[in-house]
């Protein structure tokens, strides 16, 4: 299991130490989610933050953008250092253009589902993604509870993939990751945890990325 501690949760007002303090404590990924207030609710941060914090940590940046239309930014977040960059399959921008405009720039595609969005809705562009990210609380804040229904969208979308042998896609989890739920990921076939206050929070961060990693 890989862990991606969500920048959500840390200190806003020393982002750059937090970023540090996790790649430290030996996150794979660092997730960063990128709010517009349009397609959620809240506002959070844009490029010129991440552009700010890339060069506190070599970790792969997963940059997920809960954004109307993301195509309108992908050179914005590639220039920005993004590794990975997620964008939900709700979006308004066209969902092919923007998975071949992310590859243009030498950056891995993901796709991101919605709790009411079904597994079939991602099918159609398996071919070319890298990640697919289910949402497994409802995009837009943090310290959500999880939802353990979603993990019968995790198995459909691994199956999937596998059928079509297409097994080197990661299936990464968003919401409500830690202790007491890691589990039910992981056996559901989930290669990618998001965690915000299960590791931010943690006494001993850390540790509870090693506990995590074991799943």
């Amino acid at each position: 299991m890989k862990i991606a501690p969500s920048l959500l949760s840390c200190d806003f007002s020393k982002m750059g130490e937090e970023i540090e303090r996790m790649d430290q404590a030996g996150a794979d990924w660092m997730h960063l989610d990128v709010m517009d207030g349009h397609f959620v609710p809240n506002i959070t941060f844009g490029a010129p933050i991440i552009k700010a914090v890339r060069k506190l940590s070599n970790r792969p940046f997963d940059v997920h953008l809960m954004i109307s239309e993301p195509l309108k930014y992908i050179d914005d977040f590639a220039d920005a250092g993004a590794d990975i960059i997620t964008f939900h399959v709700e979006c308004d921008s066209d969902i092919d253009s923007t998975i071949d405009k992310i590859k243009s720039r030498g950056v891995k595609p993901g796709l991101v589902l919605k709790p009411n969005t079904p597994a079939w809705t991602v099918f159609p562009y398996l071919e070319k993604l890298d990640v697919v990210l289910v949402m497994t609380v409802e995009p837009g804040f943090g310290g959500q509870s999880f939802m353990p229904n979603m993990m019968q969208k995790v198995k459909e979308i691994k199956r999937e993939c596998h059928r079509r042998g297409l097994d080197n896609i990661l299936i990464e989890a968003d919401g409500g990751i830690g202790r007491d739920t890691i589990e039910q990921a992981a056996d559901a076939g989930v290669d990618v945890c998001v965690a915000g206050t299960a590791v931010f929070r943690a006494a001993d961060p850390a540790k509870a990325i090693e506990l995590f990693k074991t799943f």
